[in-house]
């Protein structure tokens, strides 16, 4: 019996089969297949920005701390702080990784979707830009990564190639040259750009500015080339004011800030303060946008230092930077500290870290706020220092002034509240009593661009420029049970699942590029 309803369904299922075979083909065409007509290509650009934006925890926990713009007593950031393995450890190391290729993958299929549709052409010129962008990012943090091949799953490929980083960055320059010039503002636009709102003008000012930022990342590598692009770049026409910020503003439907969520997480909020190195530096010039990005709390006790929603003391002459390298239980013994504010009453605590400046409450913990990617303020410090390195782009002590003021200025966009506006009037002042000298050029212009990356909270930028330039001056901290000793970190291991979903081609990146560790340097920083 048993195998007699085998037989018949065997010969039923034949029968089906070769009733079918006519229509095959369409029959197994899956109906909700990804196509230009089901889904709005548009869209993709937009997730893909929003999700390149989010960083939150992927800078927070190591770059951040690396560069001593930020600090922290505590354990969970140990990895950035003290170069030590804590709660945020190797576990940590894919973030930027995976946000990036995330994002990649998004726009990779949006220029899959408007390939062949030449009415669309500036979409796929904008899903270009955005690739260079990406990528950039991943590269300068590892080093060797998959660019050529990335994305090729559909393709059959699952296990990408490395290219070398000098390979992607020959990539970067020729493809935005290409897209950039692509731009045309008489065809169609992007009708869902988070950053432009689809205006052509801006995307190619974008496209220049990022073509200068990947020039001059190869100034230690090859000043030549630099060159070439740096003056390309600004012959074609970089940002032209703070409009041309690229951020995305975040909101409270689904798409709040990663990083306002993560400092509101009540550890992360009592354990994470600026830095000495930044707060001291802007502290010995008066920067008037001390008062916009730090305060300490304003009342005694361990309850008001944990209190999210209790506004601090944002006097500019009361802050004061947190070193790097000490515990809670040790930063008493720091040169220069404070001292804790006491307890409030018998049912408190005191707070050790009350007195140190954290980032400002009504700015960076406001859940709706920008995710800055690039801004004005840093193209102009970029073409400043090709200016002073005797390249054709431009005068350097205008484009410092211009950067100056427009760091300042951007600020104010962090919310919609305008919380981090700096008066305009203390601006014109500052920059006014600072210009520009031959001199001492390299150093203003690349610790103007640290304080710049730093108060926007793009710590990857701080990282890599800081790396590039040598700016600022750091000291490595010394500490017990520390993954690299004598040195600050150089760059980022890979994600160690690499190891067994793409093996081969990692042995392969670690050949050429050398050991897998923070030591290493990438190409563009020998």
């Amino acid at each position: 019996m048993k195998k007699r309803y085998i037989f018949s369904f065997l010969v039923a299922g034949a029968t089906l089969m070769a009733s079918c075979t006519k229509n095959f083909e369409e029959i197994n065409t899956q109906p909700d297949k990804t196509n230009g007509e089901l889904i709005n290509p548009n869209y993709l650009m937009s997730q893909a920005q929003m999700t390149f934006s989010q960083t939150g925890y992927d800078q927070l926990l190591f770059q951040s701390m690396w560069t001593q713009s930020l600090a922290s007593t505590f354990s969970y950031y140990s990895n950035g702080d003290k170069y030590v393995f804590g709660g945020g450890g190797t576990g940590y190391f894919n973030r930027t990784w995976n946000r990036g290729y995330s994002a990649l993958t998004l726009v990779d299929e949006m220029k899959a979707l408007v390939k062949d549709k030449p009415e669309l052409a500036n979409l796929d010129a904008c899903g270009t830009i955005l690739r260079a962008m990406f990528i950039q990012r991943i590269t300068d943090l590892h080093g060797d990564v998959p660019y050529s091949q990335e994305g090729q799953a559909k393709n059959g490929i699952f296990e990408p190639a490395f290219d070398s980083q000098q390979d992607i960055y020959t990539a970067i320059l020729t493809q935005l040259d290409q897209a950039t010039k692509a731009l045309d503002a008489a065809k169609a636009t992007p009708t869902a750009d988070l950053f432009y709102g689809g205006n052509i003008a801006q995307w190619k000012r974008l496209g220049y500015s990022l073509m200068l930022k990947a020039a001059m990342r190869l100034t230690k590598v090859d000043a030549t080339t630099a060159k070439t692009w740096a003056e390309k770049a600004y012959a074609g026409g970089t940002m032209a004011s703070i409009a041309d910020n690229v951020k995305v503003m975040t909101d409270a439907n689904g798409n709040t800030s990663s990083n306002s969520d993560a400092l509101l997480v009540t550890d992360d909020f009592r354990e994470v303060r600026w830095g000495k190195k930044l707060i001291d530096y802007m502290k010995s010039s008066n920067d008037p946008r001390i008062s916009a990005i730090a305060e300490i709390t304003a009342t005694n006790g361990r309850r008001a230092n944990e209190d999210r929603t209790l506004a601090g003391i944002n006097t500019a002459s009361l802050q004061a930077g947190m070193p790097n390298g000490y515990t809670t239980g040790t930063i008493s013994t720091a040169a220069g500290y404070p001292g804790e504010t006491p307890a409030a009453d018998a049912t408190d605590a005191p707070a050790p870290l009350g007195k140190y400046s954290r980032p400002r409450l009504l700015v960076y913990a406001d859940r709706v706020s920008a995710n800055f990617i690039y801004t004005y303020g840093e193209s102009e410090l970029l073409l400043a220092e090709a200016a002073s390195r005797g390249w054709a782009t431009g005068v350097a002590a205008t484009h410092y002034a211009n950067a100056l003021t427009a760091d300042m200025a951007t600020l104010a966009q962090y919310n919609p509240s305008a919380a981090g506006a700096v008066n305009a009037g203390d601006i014109a002042t500052y920059v006014l009593a600072h210009p520009l000298v031959a001199a001492t050029a390299l150093e203003q212009i690349n610790m103007e661009y640290y304080v710049a990356t730093s108060t926007t909270f793009d710590f990857n930028e701080t990282f890599a420029n800081w790396r590039r330039s040598g700016y600022p001056v750091l000291t490595p901290i010394t500490f017990q049970g520390q993954f690299i000793t004598g040195q600050v970190p150089r760059r980022m291991p890979y994600p160690t699942t690499l190891i067994q979903t793409n093996g081969t081609n990692y042995a392969a990146a670690v050949t050429h590029q050398g050991a897998d560790n923070f030591a290493t340097r990438v190409w563009w920083d020998k």
